[in-house]
Protein backbone atom coordinates (compact mmCIF):
# COMPACT_ATOMS: atom_id res chain seq x y z
CA UNK A 1 0.00 0.00 0.00
CA UNK A 2 1.37 3.37 -0.95
CA UNK A 3 2.19 5.71 2.29
CA UNK A 4 0.61 8.57 0.43
CA UNK A 5 -2.60 7.29 -0.05
CA UNK A 6 -2.36 5.58 3.46
CA UNK A 7 -2.19 9.63 4.72
CA UNK A 8 -4.29 11.05 2.14
CA UNK A 9 -6.85 8.53 3.66
CA UNK A 10 -5.94 9.49 7.46
CA UNK A 11 -6.41 13.49 6.81
CA UNK A 12 -9.39 13.06 4.83
CA UNK A 13 -11.81 14.96 6.41
CA UNK A 14 -15.31 13.32 4.06
CA UNK A 15 -15.35 9.70 3.37
CA UNK A 16 -13.15 8.22 5.32
CA UNK A 17 -14.56 4.88 6.54
CA UNK A 18 -15.79 4.28 2.71
CA UNK A 19 -12.11 4.86 1.58
CA UNK A 20 -10.84 2.09 3.90
CA UNK A 21 -13.77 -0.01 2.72
CA UNK A 22 -13.32 0.57 -0.61
CA UNK A 23 -9.24 0.66 -0.46
CA UNK A 24 -9.66 -2.96 0.66
CA UNK A 25 -11.89 -4.28 -2.15
CA UNK A 26 -9.64 -2.69 -4.81
CA UNK A 27 -6.17 -3.61 -3.03
CA UNK A 28 -7.31 -7.27 -3.44
CA UNK A 29 -6.62 -6.81 -6.85
CA UNK A 30 -3.54 -6.70 -9.43
CA UNK A 31 -3.71 -2.66 -9.88
CA UNK A 32 -0.64 -0.44 -8.37
CA UNK A 33 -1.87 2.17 -6.13
CA UNK A 34 -0.33 6.08 -6.36
CA UNK A 35 -1.59 9.17 -5.47
CA UNK A 36 -2.48 11.08 -8.39
CA UNK A 37 -4.28 14.71 -9.24
CA UNK A 38 -3.98 14.69 -5.42
CA UNK A 39 -6.68 11.67 -5.20
CA UNK A 40 -5.82 7.78 -4.67
CA UNK A 41 -5.35 6.41 -8.25
CA UNK A 42 -4.86 2.63 -8.97
CA UNK A 43 -3.28 1.41 -12.86
CA UNK A 44 -2.16 -1.59 -14.62
CA UNK A 45 0.64 -1.99 -16.33
CA UNK A 46 1.12 2.19 -16.38
CA UNK A 47 -2.37 2.83 -17.52
CA UNK A 48 -4.82 4.28 -15.01
CA UNK A 49 -7.69 2.20 -14.68
CA UNK A 50 -10.01 3.89 -11.36
CA UNK A 51 -9.45 6.79 -9.16
CA UNK A 52 -11.22 7.79 -6.17
CA UNK A 53 -13.14 11.22 -6.24
CA UNK A 54 -14.72 12.55 -2.61
CA UNK A 55 -17.44 14.44 -3.32
CA UNK A 56 -19.72 16.84 -1.40
CA UNK A 57 -22.78 14.03 -1.46
CA UNK A 58 -20.95 10.95 -2.37
CA UNK A 59 -17.23 8.99 -2.89
CA UNK A 60 -16.95 8.17 -6.34
CA UNK A 61 -15.03 5.39 -7.87
CA UNK A 62 -14.52 6.44 -11.65
CA UNK A 63 -13.25 4.47 -14.41
CA UNK A 64 -10.90 6.02 -16.96
CA UNK A 65 -12.51 3.98 -19.55
CA UNK A 66 -15.91 3.51 -18.42
CA UNK A 67 -17.57 3.71 -21.82
CA UNK A 68 -15.89 0.55 -22.62
CA UNK A 69 -17.34 -1.47 -19.65
CA UNK A 70 -20.69 -3.53 -20.29
CA UNK A 71 -22.23 -2.00 -17.38
CA UNK A 72 -24.68 -4.98 -16.85
CA UNK A 73 -26.14 -3.61 -13.16
CA UNK A 74 -27.14 0.29 -15.21
CA UNK A 75 -25.18 1.72 -12.31
CA UNK A 76 -22.35 3.27 -13.65
CA UNK A 77 -23.38 7.59 -13.93
CA UNK A 78 -21.62 10.06 -16.79
CA UNK A 79 -19.26 12.43 -15.53
CA UNK A 80 -20.81 15.17 -17.67
CA UNK A 81 -21.31 16.57 -20.76
CA UNK A 82 -17.14 17.18 -21.48
CA UNK A 83 -16.26 13.62 -20.98
CA UNK A 84 -16.29 10.93 -23.03
CA UNK A 85 -14.24 7.78 -21.43
CA UNK A 86 -15.11 8.00 -17.96
CA UNK A 87 -17.65 6.94 -16.08
CA UNK A 88 -18.24 6.26 -12.48
CA UNK A 89 -19.86 4.22 -9.31
CA UNK A 90 -21.04 6.22 -7.07
CA UNK A 91 -20.98 5.26 -2.65
CA UNK A 92 -22.97 6.88 0.24
CA UNK A 93 -22.17 4.45 2.84
CA UNK A 94 -19.67 1.98 4.40
CA UNK A 95 -22.96 -0.63 4.12
CA UNK A 96 -23.39 0.33 0.35
CA UNK A 97 -19.52 -0.33 0.05
CA UNK A 98 -19.96 -3.97 1.58
CA UNK A 99 -23.26 -4.82 -0.21
CA UNK A 100 -21.85 -3.74 -3.18
CA UNK A 101 -18.10 -5.73 -2.70
CA UNK A 102 -18.17 -8.51 -5.47
CA UNK A 103 -20.06 -5.86 -8.05
CA UNK A 104 -17.29 -3.49 -7.28
CA UNK A 105 -14.98 -6.68 -8.10
CA UNK A 106 -16.40 -7.42 -11.29
CA UNK A 107 -16.39 -4.03 -12.59
CA UNK A 108 -12.51 -3.52 -11.51
CA UNK A 109 -12.25 -7.08 -13.57
CA UNK A 110 -13.54 -5.99 -16.36
CA UNK A 111 -11.77 -2.73 -16.46
CA UNK A 112 -8.35 -4.42 -15.89
CA UNK A 113 -9.44 -6.84 -18.68
CA UNK A 114 -10.19 -4.09 -21.06
CA UNK A 115 -6.63 -2.15 -20.22
CA UNK A 116 -4.95 -5.78 -20.95
CA UNK A 117 -6.68 -5.84 -24.33
CA UNK A 118 -5.63 -2.32 -25.26
CA UNK A 119 -8.74 -1.45 -25.98
CA UNK A 120 -8.87 2.28 -26.31
CA UNK A 121 -11.80 4.88 -26.61
CA UNK A 122 -12.36 6.61 -29.56
CA UNK A 123 -13.03 9.87 -28.63
CA UNK A 124 -15.14 12.36 -30.68
CA UNK A 125 -13.61 15.66 -32.12
CA UNK A 126 -15.73 18.53 -31.01
CA UNK A 127 -14.99 21.84 -32.05
CA UNK A 128 -13.09 24.38 -29.54
CA UNK A 129 -14.51 27.62 -29.80
CA UNK A 130 -11.53 30.38 -28.72
CA UNK A 131 -13.54 32.94 -26.80
CA UNK A 132 -13.78 36.49 -28.25
CA UNK A 133 -12.08 37.80 -25.04
CA UNK A 134 -9.67 35.11 -25.19
CA UNK A 135 -8.81 35.92 -28.83
CA UNK A 136 -8.51 39.41 -28.21
CA UNK A 137 -6.08 38.71 -25.07
CA UNK A 138 -3.92 36.64 -27.14
CA UNK A 139 -3.52 39.61 -29.26
CA UNK A 140 -2.19 41.62 -26.78
CA UNK A 141 0.10 39.24 -25.41
CA UNK A 142 1.45 37.33 -27.72
CA UNK A 143 3.71 35.38 -24.82
CA UNK A 144 0.35 34.48 -23.67
CA UNK A 145 -1.19 32.75 -26.65
CA UNK A 146 2.60 31.05 -27.70
CA UNK A 147 1.87 29.38 -23.84
CA UNK A 148 -1.34 28.25 -24.40
CA UNK A 149 -0.74 26.64 -27.73
CA UNK A 150 2.30 24.93 -26.02
CA UNK A 151 -0.60 23.37 -23.16
CA UNK A 152 -1.66 19.88 -23.68
CA UNK A 153 -5.26 19.82 -25.92
CA UNK A 154 -7.14 18.70 -22.75
CA UNK A 155 -5.51 21.82 -20.56
CA UNK A 156 -6.13 24.11 -23.36
CA UNK A 157 -9.82 22.66 -23.49
CA UNK A 158 -10.44 23.22 -19.61
CA UNK A 159 -9.22 27.03 -20.37
CA UNK A 160 -11.60 27.38 -22.67
CA UNK A 161 -14.64 25.63 -21.20
CA UNK A 162 -14.13 27.41 -17.75
CA UNK A 163 -14.03 30.91 -19.71
CA UNK A 164 -16.55 30.37 -21.84
CA UNK A 165 -18.82 29.22 -19.23
CA UNK A 166 -19.37 32.84 -17.92
CA UNK A 167 -22.30 34.21 -19.32
CA UNK A 168 -20.83 38.41 -19.07
CA UNK A 169 -17.96 39.25 -20.48
CA UNK A 170 -16.62 40.94 -17.98
CA UNK A 171 -16.70 37.57 -15.88
CA UNK A 172 -14.62 35.95 -19.29
CA UNK A 173 -12.09 39.24 -18.82
CA UNK A 174 -11.63 38.32 -15.14
CA UNK A 175 -11.75 34.86 -15.46
CA UNK A 176 -8.40 35.30 -18.34
CA UNK A 177 -6.71 37.71 -16.12
CA UNK A 178 -6.92 35.54 -13.12
CA UNK A 179 -5.48 32.06 -15.62
CA UNK A 180 -2.93 34.12 -17.47
CA UNK A 181 -0.18 33.45 -14.89
CA UNK A 182 -1.05 29.59 -14.44
CA UNK A 183 -1.01 29.44 -18.93
CA UNK A 184 2.42 31.69 -18.85
CA UNK A 185 3.70 29.15 -16.24
CA UNK A 186 2.49 26.31 -18.21
CA UNK A 187 0.22 24.97 -15.72
CA UNK A 188 -3.26 23.77 -16.79
CA UNK A 189 -6.82 24.90 -14.78
CA UNK A 190 -6.21 22.79 -12.24
CA UNK A 191 -2.46 22.31 -11.37
CA UNK A 192 -1.10 24.02 -8.46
Amino acid sequence: MNSDVTKFIKDAKNWRAEMVELRAIVSKLKLNEALKWRMPCYTFDGHNVVIFQPFKNCLALMFFKGTLLKDPKKILVDNGPNSQASRRMEFHSVEEIKKSASIIKSYLKEAIAVEESGQTVKFKKRPQSVPAELKAAFLKNSRLEAAFKSLTPGRQRAYILNIASAKQASTRDARIAKHTPKILAGKGLQDR
